[in-house]
């Protein structure tokens, strides 16, 4: 069909709406263009070049050539709370279940740095994720898994060092050399800064111990993804889909150009590089967010970075469903919403997948509620069809009009931080979070008018009694850490802990010097994590947040 009989059609078309719409006026919060056409998506000849085929650059469609009728996505379902030994129970049921990867969750005193028994620690040991303060408790949250066998990912940044090194050397001390070893740290400290706030030092000596982490996996942990540079946090925090993509991948080029400063071959680590995107509510929105990722991403490290190996121009992606989109109000709507959100990061083309439990807004998930995360996942993969066939909503008037747009609209974010300086000058600049804090607050205005419906919240509302069965963490558990805490020290060799730990403080002093194998030796005199970032903190310093006003 000519453009010529597209037009007149739509002319048509758009005459005949206007008895309905008089008739029934269109809701809000719609797309501004009501049908889409041919006529939305560019030429033939630039359109067949911008989608391309999968595994092929500029990867639209995929970065697999045959994606998910080789092999499903990992089936990565994240967990931790309560003690070393309560979350190995759960992750030993994951892999019965049939997930096919694990996912760390740390509690708050771990992801920023500080032992159980700190007072700092009080009333939030084991609340939010596990507790990790030593080599003895990484043993215990890993007995009986063979970490040759299993893929294991680890939500934690700003002491992802150490925490990756506790690893390292458990798996030593099950015979599984580091080469050997799979998985991915988080390890995204700018995100930190920008949208969820669990940091402890500084961005540039941040910088320099992400950087230190490339160059040493590259050698000696070659088949570990470095990073996780995650957007989820910052859509969690209220951005919307373009300014999840524009500042992840904006953070993106700031760890490239860092790592090339510090004396790294782009091609040497880009391939090791990997994205953490959220799955919300909007499916089509969502599917053409993944599709202009990865078309932005391929571009960037081709034309920015010169990259010449198609595994570095490849954004390989992890995916959690929206943590935000769950509600306390019904919380049996939240498997459906779980399930759509699902579909979206299937049909988008991720590489792995975490769905959440349906009791997450109240607490942290039991084990039916995570069985029933899993399944969907499951359900999703052997019986919807929607793995069958590779990028299915491919050549949608919609979906690619919205694949083009989303791309335009992350462009100008990144040209915006690139003026500014680049995403560190941005993020020190309250930039990046402004913009955030904007979209979260029209979210939430459109929520309180009744311009956006949330089902069960304010509409469709319902009473209903108060829920049973939550999993609870009681303050015995910060106690019974602090004390196993207490022997671990009276047992091990201070004289060598002491040793290790001066040997750090001088590395931290030499900026030269690559942290990981420092950290590493500290780890195996079964140092503490506390006592480690204890050490940097004295070297490096901590950071206090920009306040927008």
């Amino acid at each position: 069909m000519s453009n010529e009989k597209i037009q007149a059609g739509l002319e048509k078309y758009n005459a005949s709406v206007e008895k309905t719409v008089a008739k029934f006026p269109e809701r809000g919060n719609l797309p501004e263009q009501r049908l889409y056409t041919p006529l939305d998506v560019k030429g033939v000849d630039s359109y067949a070049e911008e989608i391309g085929f999968p595994g092929m650059y500029p990867y639209t469609r995929g970065v697999q050539p045959t994606m998910y009728r080789g092999r499903f996505w990992t089936m990565r379902m994240y967990a931790g709370f309560s003690t070393a030994a309560e979350s190995n129970k759960r992750y030993r049921y994951l892999i019965e279940s049939g997930a096919t990867g694990l996912s760390c969750a740390f509690d708050l005193p771990t992801q920023i740095g500080y032992d159980s028994d700190d007072p700092i620690s009080e009333g939030e040991v084991g609340k939010v994720g596990v507790a990790i303060d030593s080599l003895a408790d990484m043993e215990i949250l890993f007995d009986q898994i063979d970490l040759g066998k299993v893929s294991t990912s680890m939500t934690i940044n700003a002491p992802a060092s150490v925490l990756l090194s506790m690893y390292i050397a458990v798996a030593e001390k099950q015979g599984v050399p580091a080469d050997q070893l799979k998985g991915t740290i988080q390890n995204d400290i700018l995100k930190e800064y920008a949208a969820r706030g669990t940091y402890i030092f500084p961005p540039r000596p941040s910088m320099r111990l992400i950087t230190n982490i490339f160059e040493y996996c590259s050698k000696n942990v070659p088949k570990w993804n470095t990073i996780s540079i995650s957007g989820y946090h910052i859509r969690e925090a209220g951005s919307t889909a373009s300014q999840e993509i524009a500042f992840t991948i904006a953070d993106g080029i700031a760890y490239v150009e860092a790592a090339i400063k510090a004396g790294l071959n782009v091609d040497d680590f880009a391939g090791r590089l990997s994205f953490f995107w959220n799955a919300h509510n909007n499916v089509l929105e969502e599917v053409a967010k993944f599709r202009a990722s990865r078309r932005v991403w391929a571009k960037v490290m081709k034309e920015r970075f010169h990259a010449e190996k198609p595994k570095s121009m490849m954004l390989r992606v992890h995916t959690q469903t929206a943590g935000s989109m769950l509600t306390a109000q019904q919380p049996n709507n939240n498997i459906v919403r779980v399930a759509l959100q699902t579909a979206a990061a299937v049909m988008g083309g991720t590489q792995s997948l975490h769905t959440n439990s349906k009791d997450e807004a109240l607490a942290l998930p039991t084990t039916e509620s995570v069985t029933i995360a899993l399944r969907t996942q499951q359900i999703v993969a052997y019986e919807s069809g929607l793995a069958d066939v590779i990028d299915p909503l491919a050549g949608s008037y919609y979906v690619e009009a919205l694949t083009d747009k989303i791309e335009k609209e992350a462009w100008e974010y990144i040209q915006k931080i690139d003026e500014l300086g680049g995403a560190v000058a941005a993020i020190e600049k309250g930039y990046i979070q402004k913009e955030i804090q904007d979209s979260a607050y029209k979210w939430q205005m459109d929520v309180e008018s009744g311009a956006r419906t949330i089902v069960g919240v304010n509409k469709f509302q319902q009473e209903e009694p108060a829920p049973e069965g939550l999993l609870k963490i009681d303050a015995s558990v910060g106690i019974a850490q602090c004390e196993r805490l207490a022997a671990m020290k009276a047992k091990r060799d201070n004289a060598a802990v002491e040793k290790a730990l001066a040997d750090l403080k001088a590395a931290c002093e030499d900026e030269n010097e690559n942290l990981m194998p420092h950290i590493l030796n500290a780890v195996r005199t079964y140092a503490t994590l506390g006592e480690i970032c204890g050490v940097m903190r004295k070297v490096f310093g901590e950071y206090e947040a920009h306040v927008n006003l």
